[in-house]
Order: structure tokens, then C-alpha cells, then sequence
């Protein structure tokens, strides 16, 4: 086993599953979920718990709207915790199909880059910026390297590769 496959023990991610879809959707994706956060988190030094919420597009609507002043579902929402509590990821089960399809992207591969994004946004980073933007998509492609999927900054690789 390579040290990129092996689990961060000082991060334990707590997947909710809402809309049972998601399996259908996402061959193993409470596993695929544990994987990315650690993936992402690897370099972040951090430790503690994350819960990740994989709801419908009516849940993460509601939570968008009460949180953010949208009043449309969005594919990933992050919200920092305190203490050990590193925060909660939700996605949006019907804006990822409609998005990796549209991009010819496997579902897997963008349920498990944004599940990454939404993890990096918990420990500090963000896209603001163009330099912020940059290095949030390395840390990204660096996590999708450690789980053996596709850059999803290179839209050719993203296209066709098994996830």
C-alpha cells in the first residue's frame, strides 16, 4: 500500500445520507466521500471530524438560501465548525449529475473533486482571488492524484477515465 492510500488518522469524516440516490448515482459513495476529505486534508496539518450531508437539490436550495442569500440549489456548501469539529459539506444530488454531465465527467471523479473542495474550504482555503483560486486547484488536483482520479483541472484527462 502506498502512504497516499493509507487513511489520515487524525481525521474522521461522518457521512449522512439523505437521498439514497446517491448510491445509484455513485457506486460506494460513503467510501468515495471518507476518501476524498482525507485525500484533501493530508497536507493541512489539521485534525478532527467532518460530517458530510449528500442531500437533493431541495435540501442544499433551502440551505443556500438560508445561508448564502440564494434561493437555488448549488453543488457543494461548506460550513467550518469549532474545535475538533473541523464542519460540515452537503451536496446536491441532482446539480453534480447534471454538472459531470454536462463537463463528460464520470460522476465519481466530480462527486469526489467537490467533496475535496468543499474539505479545503473547512480548513482555510479559498477562490476569491486569482492567487487564492491557484492554489485551492492545486491542493484539488493534488488530492484527486492521491485517490487515482482524473485532474479535474485538465478537462481531456477528465474524459472517459474510469473513476
Amino acid at each position: 500500500m502506498e502512504e497516499d492510500d493509507v487513511p489520515d488518522p487524525g481525521v474522521s469524516v461522518e457521512v449522512v445520507l439523505a437521498d439514497p440516490a446517491w448510491r445509484r448515482l455513485v457506486p460506494r459513495v460513503e467510501a468515495l466521500a471518507r476518501r476524498a476529505v482525507e485525500a484533501a486534508l493530508r497536507d493541512s496539518g489539521e485534525a478532527g471530524s467532518v460530517s458530510v450531508l449528500l442531500a437533493d437539490d431541495r435540501e442544499l436550495k433551502r440551505l443556500n438560501g438560508e445561508h448564502r442569500g440564494k434561493e437555488k440549489p448549488t453543488n457543494v456548501l461548506s460550513f467550518p465548525g469549532m474545535g475538533d469539529h473541523l464542519g460540515d459539506i452537503a451536496l446536491a444530488l441532482g446539480v453534480v449529475r447534471r454538472e459531470a454531465k454536462a463537463a463528460g465527467k464520470r460522476p465519481a471523479a466530480h462527486f469526489a473533486h467537490l467533496v475535496a473542495h468543499g474539505a479545503l474550504h473547512l480548513v482555510g482555503h479559498d477562490h476569491l482571488s486569482a492567487g487564492e483560486a491557484r492554489r485551492m486547484e492545486r491542493a484539488e488536483a493534488r488530492a484527486m492524484h492521491r485517490m487515482r482520479l482524473p485532474n479535474p483541472w485538465k478537462p481531456e484527462m477528465g474524459r472517459g477515465v474510469p473513476a
